[in-house]
């Protein structure tokens, strides 16, 4: 029986759950409005939202099956056309705007950049029939975490809509799915690096260096060593190659709640950074780290990617460990959407070969590490955790079993104790999503903000430096002694000197002695002086000589290495020194008026506060205080959060722009 106040797809998807359930759709619409609180409203959507999580714990129970053949892709896609247009009122404008969306499809104009999945097979992944949108793509990955998880599936939607108009068409979805199951079934066929046997909730995540994959080589110093690279949940795995096999492999235990970390790098002959293709795994138990050079002609695609997986693993272990997720079904649940992530982004890779997606549009932690206010959506999800259930049939922990992976071992008192929390995966958790959903679209509008700062910055024209930078170094380098004994001073590292620095500090401002101390400086100045006078040193040192050749103990390699890096060094700061004013510049005409605003608030709170505060008192302050913090107590106390809003709220500042012209006006 049809509902007229329901869509023709909406009604569809109510006669299939009805189907799928063995029941009927009166006493499924009995049901749902058992159930159902007048006061909220939205009566067709809700409706479709109850009917497709009862359907969607049955489809769950066998979805590897449905997915071979293609039933799971079908139903799960008429339930986002369902949720996006469930009702009559709603349906002939959303028609009306994907009838717009099949003629201004938002493909690049040159034919060269689009992704072979994009134009050669265009015919195949955008048709004539209905198109569904982000909100609904997104609401789908939050009740099952197959295509998107709710972290980041609208990240996602975005890197995998973005030629076809932010519209999501079947054949997509479909080829995306097939994909996804295809990476399952050819991560399960990879062999166990050479003498090691894996925990039993790890899994292999990604495999290189094979006969049939790219090379990988390891740097050793001068050596070189190609082999096979095995990514895990827990670790990496290189083994070098042999004559006839591998040898043993190298464990890289990514774990470990340990300072240790991985970075872009690199490599080149004779170690010259020519080729920024490598990664370098630092950590205290190898002294001079692990370097992974990832070969390819051109891009350094192949680097990113290992670079986002590692980084994966290794925050997802640094976020356990932090919120300190100690329940075995919480930390596993996280283990499985981290999981999936990484599944998802290696059928995106498969998919979008030409021109390969963002890694980090994909993944969670790598995302969220680099976002504005991301740690914010990290402890939303830890909060979210507390109240996973792993044993329902389409929680990320279930579609890896029912997928065929090993699951670790949970005891059956804790499956019994989440068997009883929930028996549908719908309306016990909107007041966790809606939170957490806030978090995100915040990180997302402050992500705007940065990405357009960014642009203004890259926008610069970079400028050479000349010798006259070198020659400066070289002058001040009589003054890296007494740099190095104060800083070694304030980092503690001589506490005898520390404490008597403090104490001759504090003495001097408190008594207000600060004349006589520049006083007594001075004379000191004039005493090095007369000194010099008698040792003649005028005689023996008639010009300041500047050597800017190459030490002559170095090679010429190692001249030109060092060189490079010298020019890069200086390049850098100048270009940091020239955005920093740019920005200052911009804030202080207000170009950007909200952080002007802030900006002016806290040059009156200082002006305040040096108002009415003795200035020997914050002298006195600002020095126990930094002292204190570069003390082993500081580091302990130390802020990181803080911190990271000030380098976002600097990062967001955009700078005012630069014109470069060859005739002065």
């Amino acid at each position: 029986m049809e509902r007229k106040h329901l869509s023709s797809i909406a009604n569809h998807v109510l006669r299939t759950t009805a189907q799928e359930l063995g029941t009927s759709v009166e006493h499924l619409v009995e049901e749902f409005e058992a159930g159902w609180n007048p006061e909220v409203g939205d009566y067709s959507r809700k409706l479709m939202e109850f009917c497709s999580s009862k359907a969607l714990i049955s489809l769950c129970q066998n979805i590897e099956e449905r997915l071979n053949n293609g039933s799971y892709s079908r139903f799960t896609y008429d339930m986002m056309l369902a949720w996006e247009n469930p009702s009559d009122a709603l349906l002939e404008k959303p028609q009306a705007e994907n009838e717009d969306s099949k003629i201004s499809v938002n493909l690049p104009p040159d034919l060269d950049d689009i992704p072979l999945f994009y134009s050669d097979l265009m015919p195949l992944l955008v048709n004539d029939g209905p198109s569904v949108g982000e909100d609904a793509f997104v609401w789908l990955g939050s009740l099952v975490p197959l295509v998107a998880d709710i972290v980041n599936g609208r990240f996602t939607f975005e890197t995998l809509t973005a030629p076809t108009g932010n519209r999501l068409f079947f054949p997509a979805y479909d080829k995306f799915l097939k994909e996804i199951d295809n990476c399952m079934k050819h991560l399960q066929k990879q062999a166990t690096p050479k003498g090691v046997e894996l925990a039993d909730d790890e899994y292999i995540l990604h495999v290189e260096g094979t006969a049939t994959t790219q090379r990988v080589v390891r740097h050793i110093e001068g050596t070189s060593w190609p082999g096979r690279l095995t990514l895990t949940n827990h670790a990496l795995f290189f083994e070098a190659s042999g004559v006839l096999t591998y040898d043993d492999a190298l464990k890289i235990d990514l774990s470990r709640d340990i300072e240790h970390g991985v970075k872009p790098a690199a490599t080149g002959p004779w170690g010259a950074p020519l080729f920024d293709k490598a990664i370098i795994y630092e950590s205290p138990e190898f002294q001079e780290g692990v370097l992974l050079e990832f070969p390819e002609m051109t891009s350094s695609t192949r680097r990113d990617h290992w670079l986002a997986l590692t980084k994966e693993v290794l925050l997802m272990h640094k976020f356990l460990s932090k919120f300190k997720a100690e329940s075995p079904i919480q930390a596993w649940e996280m283990h499985a959407r981290t999981i999936l992530s990484i599944i998802r982004l290696h059928a995106a890779r498969e998919m979008l070969r030409i021109c390969p997606p963002d890694p980090t549009k994909f993944l969670i932690f790598a995302l969220y590490d680099e976002l504005p206010k991301g740690d914010y959506v990290l402890e939303q999800l830890a909060e979210s955790l507390n109240k996973v259930n792993i044993a329902q049939p389409c929680s990320a922990h279930s579609i890896l079993r029912k997928m065929n992976f090993s699951e670790p071992t949970i005891s059956e008192i804790e499956e019994k104790g989440v068997n009883e929390k929930r028996e549908t995966i719908a309306g016990s958790e909107n007041d966790d999503k809606t939170s957490l959903e806030t978090a995100i679209n915040q990180t997302r509008k402050e992500e705007r903000e940065v990405v357009n700062a960014k642009e203004a910055i890259e926008g610069l024209k970079d400028e050479g430096i000349s010798e006259n930078a070198l020659i400066l170094m070289e002058l001040l380098k009589p003054l890296k002694s007494g740099f190095v004994w104060f800083w070694k001073t304030l980092s503690w590292e001589r506490p005898g000197t520390t404490l008597v620095v403090i104490a001759i500090v504090t003495v001097i401002v408190y008594k207000e002695w600060v004349g006589k101390a520049i006083s007594a400086g001075l004379l000191v100045l004039v005493a090095k002086m007369i000194q010099a006078r008698q040792e003649k040193l005028k005689d023996k040192q008639k010009e300041i000589t500047v050597c800017t050749a190459f030490e002559p103990t170095a090679s010429t390699r190692e001249n030109i290495v060092s060189a490079q890096y010298m020019y890069m060094t200086i390049c850098q700061i100048t270009h940091q020194a020239n955005v920093t004013i740019l920005k200052l510049h911009s804030v202080l005409v207000s170009r950007a008026p909200k952080h002007a605003n802030v900006m002016m608030v806290g040059i009156t709170g200082l002006a305040i506060l040096f108002a009415v505060t003795p200035l020997k008192y914050l002298i006195i302050s600002v020095v126990f205080h930094w002292v204190i913090m570069r003390s082993k107590l500081g580091k302990y106390m130390k802020n990181n959060q803080n911190e990271r809003r000030v380098k976002e709220w600097w990062d967001s500042i955009p700078p005012t722009p630069v014109r470069i012209v060859d005739q002065c006006l």
